[in-house]
C-alpha cells in the first residue's frame, strides 16, 4: 500500500474540522446500503458527505464541484483515499456525463456552501464586506454586473422570484437612482441601500437584505436551473435500485425537488388549465420516502441546519423521461439576458451550478 503523505493527512484533519455537513446521519440512511457501493457527491464543497461515504464503506465517490476553489481544498487530502475518491471541476447539472457510469446513489447538498459565505472576498454575504460577486464558479457575469446593468424591471423580478422579496420593487428603484451617482460595488453598500429601501429589522426579524441577496445569487449562478438540469441528471446516472438524496435550505428548491420526486414516482399533481400539461409516463422512482428535517440537537449545534430539507427516493428499472423546468415549477424570472448573452429565462440556461 502506498503511503499517505503527512501533508494529505494534515489537509484532511483541517477540512474536519472546517465543516460539518448537515443531515450527515439522515442522508447516509437514506443512500443505503453504503458497503461496496459507488456514489456521485453532486455538491462536493467540503467533502463532508464524500467523506462519510467513503469512511462508511463506499467502493467509490465521483465527487463533482464547480467551484475551483472547493476541488482545489479537495485535491489536498484526497491521497488519503486513494483511487476511491475522483474529485472533477464541472457543474452538478452534468453529473452523469462527469461521472462516466451509472451509480448506485447520487447525493446533491443545493445551494451555496458555508465556505464559500465564510469567505468575503467571493461576496456572497451582506454580513461581511466585501466585492459584489457570488460567482460560484468565478466566471460569467457578477452581481454586481446585474445591480449596476440590468434595468428596473429585470432587477425587481430578479429579487421578486428569486428572492421572494414583496418590495422588490421599491428596492429596485432605490438601486437604480443609487448607481447613477456611482457603481455599487461592495456587499456593504448594497445592504445599507436595501435598508434604507425597506427600514432597518425589527426584532426577531431576519435582516431586510436577506432576500434580495438570495435572489441575486440565485440569478448570478441559475441554481435552480442547475437544480432542474442536475435532478434529470441524477436520474439518468442512477441503476435501478440507486438511491437519490436531496437537502435544500429554501422553499423555492424544495418546491421543485418535492414535485419532481412527485411527478418521477407518478404520483404528481394532475395540473390545471393555468399550469403546463402534466405528462404521465412509467414511474422511474419509487415512492419517495418522508421528508426530514434536522433534529433539535442538530440545529442547537449548527444553526445553518435549521431549515435543511431531505427529500430521497429510490430509481426503479424504467426509462428515463425529461421533464421541463416549467413541470417542476422553475421561476420563469427573466435573468438579465442581455448581460448572460443566452436569452434564458427560468432553467433555461446552460452550465451553471453549485
Amino acid at each position: 500500500m502506498t503511503p499517505v503523505p503527512a501533508d494529505a493527512e494534515a489537509a484532511l484533519a483541517e477540512a474536519r474540522a472546517l465543516h460539518v455537513p448537515v443531515m450527515l446521519a439522515e442522508v447516509l440512511e437514506a443512500l443505503a446500503p453504503l458497503e461496496g457501493a459507488v456514489f456521485i457527491d453532486g455538491t462536493f464543497g467540503a467533502g463532508g458527505y464524500t467523506r462519510a461515504l467513503l469512511e462508511a464503506g463506499a467502493a467509490r465517490v465521483i465527487a463533482i464541484d464547480r467551484d475551483p476553489e472547493a476541488v482545489a481544498r479537495g485535491r489536498l487530502w484526497a491521497p488519503v483515499y486513494g483511487d476511491r475518491l475522483e474529485i472533477v471541476e464541472g457543474p452538478f447539472g452534468l453529473l452523469d456525463e462527469l461521472a462516466g457510469r451509472r451509480v448506485d446513489g447520487v447525493v446533491l447538498d443545493i445551494g451555496v456552501s458555508s465556505m464559500q459565505i465564510d469567505a468575503a472576498g467571493r461576496g456572497f454575504s451582506f454580513m461581511r464586506e466585501g466585492p459584489l460577486d457570488m460567482r460560484m464558479g468565478g466566471e460569467g457575469p457578477s452581481a454586481a454586473d446585474i445591480v449596476n446593468r440590468a434595468d428596473e424591471a429585470e432587477i425587481a423580478d430578479i429579487l421578486y422570484h428569486y428572492g421572494e422579496e414583496r418590495g422588490a420593487r421599491r428596492i429596485a428603484r432605490r438601486v437604480v437612482a443609487a448607481r447613477a451617482e456611482g457603481p455599487i460595488e461592495t456587499t456593504a453598500a448594497l445592504a445599507a441601500l436595501i435598508e434604507g429601501a425597506m427600514g432597518p429589522a425589527r426584532k426577531g426579524q431576519i435582516h431586510p437584505a436577506t432576500r434580495s441577496f438570495q435572489g441575486l445569487r440565485i440569478a448570478v449562478n441559475d441554481e435552480l436551473g442547475e437544480l432542474w438540469r442536475g435532478l434529470m441528471a441524477a436520474e439518468r446516472a442512477l441503476l435501478p435500485g440507486g438511491r437519490l438524496a436531496v437537502v435544500s435550505f429554501h422553499s423555492l428548491e424544495d418546491r421543485i425537488v418535492k414535485r419532481y420526486l412527485q411527478l418521477a414516482s407518478g404520483r404528481g399533481p394532475s395540473g390545471s388549465r393555468h399550469g403546463p400539461e402534466i405528462v404521465r409516463a412509467m414511474p422511474r422512482f419509487a415512492r419517495p420516502a418522508k421528508d426530514r428535517v434536522a433534529g433539535e440537537a442538530e440545529v442547537a449545534a449548527n444553526p445553518r441546519a435549521r431549515s435543511a430539507r431531505l427529500r430521497a427516493a429510490a430509481r426503479l428499472d424504467a426509462p428515463f423521461v425529461e421533464l421541463s423546468p416549467a413541470e417542476l415549477g422553475v421561476p420563469d424570472a427573466p435573468v438579465a439576458a442581455d448581460l448572460f448573452g443566452d436569452g434564458r429565462t427560468g432553467g433555461g440556461r446552460t452550465g451553471g451550478g453549485r
